[in-house]
Order: structure tokens, then C-alpha cells, then sequence
């Protein structure tokens, strides 16, 4: 249930879908086993076991859980089969094979041993914080957290998220911050951190367990350096990595959080609502704040992802959609 990463889009709230738009719209797209020819699938799931709806709404935030399942065909045991296939037809007839026959040969393995291969399966959660104006995905990842959006503007065209864009640049004010060895009000630093030389040579420079208020740090921040990467701790009560694309990477709910949602009682009902509403609680004030100390927001608009079909495998680059500040 807890995240483990955050990626979050601002939402525009007069357009925000209500539970019976947001479950009608994603009963019609339901998870399905991929099969025969197909190298992939998603849809939508129960956010856990014990639910049967595609959407959990509780005090204004609605959670969903795209599944997602990728064949695992490696292209070295294509190529293996391949070479097997050739070897027994030039045996066979005396002559050698052709570059148009083998790729022949390549296409037709690969689809004899697609319906037999491995399946990966793999799951990714968000959820919709319609009072304050927040979707936030479960993943740091750009190019994965866009394709959950993607599927979201699928079933809900046009889906009101875009990527936020702060008047102060993440980079800017994190320099600004270890410069200060001081974290705005409501954080701290925490022991981590990574700074880029802006330069040509594009040294990076990787601190774990330090005091980042140390002179070290600073000096690098003198020779030019930019910080694209901080450990902060937020009221004591979740400890993260901010990077410079404004995601949030380790988050961990520190154990005031965690003894507070135990309480709640001992079914699995109880925990899981009382975890969801504490944890879309206080993300939802941390990512206020974290705003707050950036200067705001400017108005920014996402670009649509486009469509991914479901007959090839889907390609992942980690850096779709990412905004560069400037």
C-alpha cells in the first residue's frame, strides 16, 4: 500500500472524473492475461485482493491499479532457434539460406514460441486527489507513470492531468537550499545527495551519509556544481529523494505513520483504508508544501502520450515527458 516513489500531475478539478464516471470508464477496459501473438497487455485491476471495483474512493481520493503483463521472449534464444532452423535446411538441401529467408525463418519462431514464453507480470498504482487537485503515481520512472496517464486519457478522454511546472526550478532552489545548509520550513536535509558540474565534462559528484551542511558540499556548489538530487525529511514523518524532474524517489513513511495505521484494527478492511487515508493525507500535504517552497506553480500543459498498441513490445525510455526547467 505504501508508495515507494511519487510521480504527480496537476489535476483540473472542474474536470475531474466522480467515482460512477471513473468506474464506469475503466469496467469497460479490465485486465486481461496476455495471450497468443500478443507481447503485452494492461488493464485495470482492484487496487488489492479483497476489493472487486477498479476504483477505492474514500474522503475525496479515488485509487486505481493498472496490471500490466510483458512476454519474456529473450532475442538470444530467437536467434539460437534461428541458427538451429538454418543449419538444418542447409544440411538438408545442400544450399545456403538467404538474409530475406532467415529473417523469414525469424518472424515465424517468434511466433511459435510467443503463445509458450514466460510471462512477466507487473503492477502500478495512483491515485486521484480530487480536494486538492492531484494524481499521484506510484513510480519515479517518467516514461511508466505517462503510460498510466496515457491509459487514463484512453478511458476518459481528454484525461485533466498535466505534469507540473514550478516557478522555481527544482535544481535552482535545491542549490540554493545546500548552499544555505538549511531545507525550507517544514523539511530537513537529510544525509544524501548528487550534484552535476554544468559544464562540459558533466562531472557528477554522489554523497551518501554526510552532514549536508558541510563545507565539502559547498564547495562544490562554488566550482559551479548544481544539486539534481537531495534527501529531505518532511515533519519527521516521511523521508524521500527529491530529484530535479520533480519526482520523488525512497520514499519512506517513517514509523509515526506506520504505528498510526496499525492501530486502525485488525482486518485487512480496516488496514487498508486507514493506510490509504494517512498515506493520500500526508502526501498530499508534502507535495502542498514541496510546491509552496518552489515558488508555486506556473501554468504548464503535459503532452499526450501516444497510444501504445498491444501487438508489439512497448518500448521504455526514462526520459518521456520529463520538463526540463530552464
Amino acid at each position: 500500500m505504501w508508495f515507494r516513489q511519487l510521480s504527480f500531475y496537476r489535476l483540473n478539478q472542474d474536470d475531474a472524473p466522480n467515482n460512477e464516471q471513473l468506474s464506469a470508464a475503466l469496467e469497460k477496459r479490465p485486465f486481461q492475461h496476455c495471450m497468443g501473438l500478443d507481447w503485452f497487455s494492461e488493464g485495470w485491476v482492484p487496487a488489492a485482493g479483497h476489493l472487486d471495483a477498479p476504483v477505492y474512493a474514500v474522503r475525496g481520493c479515488q485509487m486505481v491499479s493498472l496490471r500490466r503483463e510483458d512476454k519474456v521472449l529473450p532475442s538470444s534464444v530467437i536467434r539460437d532457434f534461428v541458427e538451429l532452423k538454418v543449419a538444418e535446411i542447409e544440411d538438408k538441401e545442400l544450399r545456403k539460406v538467404g538474409r530475406k529467408e532467415k529473417l523469414a525463418l525469424k518472424e515465424q519462431i517468434t511466433d511459435d514460441l510467443l503463445p509458450r514464453a514466460f510471462v512477466r507480470s507487473s503492477r502500478m498504482s495512483a491515485y486521484l486527489d480530487t480536494r486538492r487537485g492531484w494524481l499521484m503515481v506510484d513510480s519515479a520512472a517518467a516514461s511508466k507513470a505517462e503510460a498510466l496517464v496515457s491509459k487514463l486519457r484512453e478511458a476518459l478522454p481528454p484525461f485533466p492531468a498535466a505534469l507540473p511546472r514550478t516557478k522555481i526550478a527544482p535544481h535552482t532552489a535545491m542549490t540554493d537550499w545546500l548552499a544555505a545548509g538549511e531545507a525550507p520550513a517544514g523539511f530537513e536535509l537529510d544525509s544524501d545527495c548528487e550534484l552535476k558540474d554544468s559544464g562540459e565534462n558533466g562531472a557528477v559528484v554522489r554523497c551518501a551519509r554526510i552532514d549536508l551542511t558541510a563545507d565539502e558540499i559547498r564547495q562544490h556548489i562554488a566550482t559551479g556544481k548544481q544539486v539534481t538530487r537531495v534527501g529531505l525529511i518532511w515533519q519527521e514523518k516521511i523521508r524521500f529523494q527529491l530529484t530535479d524532474m520533480l519526482q520523488l524517489k525512497r520514499l519512506q513513511f517513517l514509523d509515526l505513520l506506520q504505528d498510526e495505521a496499525s492501530q486502525a484494527g485488525d482486518d485487512r478492511e480496516s488496514l487498508f483504508e486507514a493506510t490509504f487515508t494517512l498515506m493520500s493525507e500526508e502526501l498530499g500535504e508534502l507535495v502542498d508544501a514541496l510546491v509552496a517552497a518552489l515558488g508555486g506553480l506556473e501554468e504548464a500543459s503535459s503532452p499526450t502520450a501516444a497510444p501504445v498498441t498491444n501487438n508489439t513490445p512497448a518500448a521504455v525510455d526514462e526520459n518521456t515527458a520529463e520538463v526540463p526547467w530552464d
